[in-house]
């Protein structure tokens, strides 16, 4: 039966092979963080990446939703939003939230979870209170695990992680390493009655924000875990059964690597279409241009009237004039939801719904694979 340590880890996790993989992702991270700040305006980042990392943290937990529905729901018509569309966006918000938080106090307490855990699951129950949870095979139907069940000894784990997370006296090693023991330590944990895996990979991002590693929460992890699914679930389970440590640390570490390759290559692919956009209308529609426009047609795939009114403080007449001229010109394609119009970009929708689904890498990943 494993037994959760109390941390640091008594034994030697930096091996060899764990620091020279540590040594590729932060240079990968570094890259990452460097191409967020080419974009003129992070909030396209922030809204657009963390909806998108919202979309497959959830689909790890099998609540799936498709891009199409997920940014129409943003548009806030009144229109019926699916239960899982709506716990997408409820993570999306407690992602946000969290980043708020630790760029507001440098910290990520307990407290911090249970309000993260708060906006995802709509409740306020806090750390589990009940015996008897267990996590169960789902194709054996056999428990594989049971975490702590009593509530005093969750909130000592949890008190003891928080100590190891803030505390950097507490361990010298490298915050990529200590990442990985916090997400693990996290998950065996297992703090609450629901939510765990969303609340643990939001944490992995804050982490890493709050070690400067990254300015914005836009580290496309939760892709790397669906696409591994099995071998994710595998090793944390090795680590309960033989404290095979160092196999489970490099799966995270290269999650990170490829993960932040792969974020790179859509920023510059973003980039790219925003100056595109940009020439076009500055040129073909010039009392149309705007840095703020061209911010609205790149924060989301989806916009509308009322958007471009209230970010360009301009009127309803002129905000639908903007945005009919753009579509005339090919730009954005006017639809129809119940009685309201809205304007999608196509060309940013269809990019982030092929983003690291192609055969062949896009541009910016040919860009990335060419500087090394």
């Amino acid at each position: 039966m494993y037994r959760i340590p109390i941390l640091p880890l008594k034994v030697e996790v930096e091996t060899k092979a764990v620091l020279k993989q540590a040594a590729r992702s932060h240079r990968r991270l570094a890259e990452l963080k460097g191409a967020v700040l080419s974009i003129p305006n992070t909030t396209i980042l922030i809204n657009t990446l963390s909806l998108q990392e919202a979309k497959d943290s959830s689909a790890v937990e099998s609540i799936i939703t498709t891009h199409d529905e997920l940014y129409k729901a943003e548009l806030s018509f009144h229109t019926t939003v699916s239960p899982a569309a709506k716990e997408v966006q409820n993570y999306s918000s407690a992602l946000l939230y969290g980043f708020e938080l630790v760029k507001k106090h440098g910290l990520l307490t307990c407290n911090d979870f249970c309000e993260i855990y708060k906006r995802i699951k709509h409740n306020d129950a806090g750390f589990r209170s009940t015996p008897g949870t267990a996590l169960i095979n789902d194709r054996t139907g056999e428990a594989v695990y049971q975490p702590p069940q009593s509530h005093d000894e969750i909130v000592s784990y949890m008190s003891n992680l928080e100590r190891f997370i803030n505390d950097d006296a507490m361990s010298d090693l490298d915050p990529l390493v200590k990442m990985c023991i916090i997400h693990h330590q996290f998950e065996s944990i297992h703090p609450f009655s629901d939510g765990n895996g969303r609340t643990g990979r939001i944490v992995n991002i804050l982490y890493l924000v709050q070690q400067g590693l990254l300015d914005l929460p836009v580290l496309y992890l939760s892709r790397y875990i669906i696409k591994n699914k099995g071998e994710y679930y595998r090793l944390i389970q090795a680590v309960r059964d033989n404290g095979a440590w160092e196999q489970w640390i490099l799966f995270l570490l290269k999650g990170l690597e490829d993960t932040s390759l792969e974020t790179v290559a859509l920023i510059l692919d973003i980039k790219k279409m925003m100056m595109e956009y940009k020439q076009i209308i500055r040129h073909e529609l010039p009392k149309v241009y705007s840095q703020d426009l061209l911010n609205n047609l790149f924060r989301h795939p989806y916009t509308k009237i009322d958007f471009v009114c209230k970010e360009l403080s301009v009127t309803r007449p002129t905000a639908s004039s903007y945005l009919n001229q753009l579509a005339n010109k090919g730009l954005l394609s006017k639809m129809k939801l119940g009685r309201d119009n809205f304007y999608l970009n196509t060309k940013l929708f269809d990019m982030l719904i092929n983003a690291f689904h192609m055969d062949k890498p896009t541009e910016g990943q040919q860009q990335i694979q060419t500087i090394g």
